[in-house]
């Protein structure tokens, strides 16, 4: 078992979770978060409290960040407070969705305390952090990544994706246009066979054994849309936010981003009509409002 001891600022839904599989694995961890009532299970489950990002970095050679914003990120890392005042971080691994701008800013900034950053977001959603099934997009110097490699493969499975800052990070912008994309059509596809007559349940069965198979076919129409449940683990703000930052990167990119810029349209919709801490399927509500139609019904008790 590992006995090495390494940071963790972040236990929210997707943070926890990471943090209980990391200590399962026998990692020592000191965390922080704002919201302290949501560092309680982590404790309960021996890890160390610290009150700063910098008492984390203080106290861990390694920290890894799982926060919600750029802004949040650049705080934690860069700020008064912010691990870049620690005394003993050496690698800092963010696994949250930041954009490469903001990587490439908080990896310079790192550099120059002699701080290395790794590129480390994940996908997979909550029961992916929970089951260790996350695909972790890593991107950082060759002479790293035997370091950090064993600690992201608790969390899921290590996809090598460059080795400079904010590769990582442009690699999970664009999984969750892609996403996001599959979510936004398939609402549609759906919401329109059932204004036909046609039943939404064998609508996805058919696009799940065809050429229209996609991620929200497969573990979202009918598991949270169809069921009402809406209850995917991943909120629109937070979607909406990662769209933003992937169409603002392919902006000075010079790549266009028609269906992009669409599919981030009906996002800024559904966040505004369906309340920014609705689930993401949400965004089938708002389709279903233009439409005039409902896609299933609650199962009955």
């Amino acid at each position: 078992m590992p006995e090495q001891f390494i940071g963790l600022i972040g236990v929210g839904r997707m943070g926890a979770r990471m943090g209980t599989r990391l200590i399962q694995a026998g990692y020592g961890l000191r965390i922080y978060d704002t919201n302290h009532a949501a560092m309680i299970p982590l404790l309960e489950q021996g890890a160390k409290r610290a009150d700063s990002p910098a008492e984390v970095g203080s106290t861990a050679e390694i920290v890894l960040a799982s926060v919600p914003t750029p802004p949040i990120v650049q705080a934690v890392t860069l700020g008064p407070d912010g691990v870049i005042q620690g005394k003993r971080i050496k690698i800092f691994i963010d696994v949250s969705t930041t954009g490469a701008s903001v990587a490439k800013v908080v990896a310079e900034g790192l550099a120059g305390k002699g701080i290395t950053a790794v590129d480390a977001p994940v996908s997979g959603g909550i029961s992916g952090a929970e089951k260790g099934t996350l695909a972790v997009m890593v991107s950082c110097p060759e002479k790293i990544l035997p370091i950090v490699k064993p600690i992201l493969e608790v969390l899921g499975k290590v996809f090598v994706v460059g080795t400079e800052p904010g590769q990582g990070q442009t690699m999970k912008l664009l999984n969750n246009l892609l996403s996001a994309s599959a979510m936004a059509v398939t609402s549609e596809a759906v919401a329109m066979g059932v204004k036909a007559g046609l039943d939404p349940s064998l609508i996805v069965d058919v696009f799940n054994a065809g050429t229209a198979r996609n991620s929200a076919t497969e573990n979202k129409m009918k598991q949270h849309v169809i069921s009402r449940s809406f209850s995917y683990g991943f909120g629109l703000a937070l979607l909406n936010k990662d769209i933003r930052l992937c169409l603002a990167e392919a902006d000075a990119l010079g790549v266009p981003m028609v269906v992009g810029s669409a599919v981030r349209q009906l996002l800024s919709i559904a966040s505004a009509t369906e309340g920014p801490d609705a689930d993401m399927t949400a965004m089938a509500r708002t389709v279903e409002a233009w439409a005039g139609v409902q896609i299933g019904r609650p199962p009955r008790a």
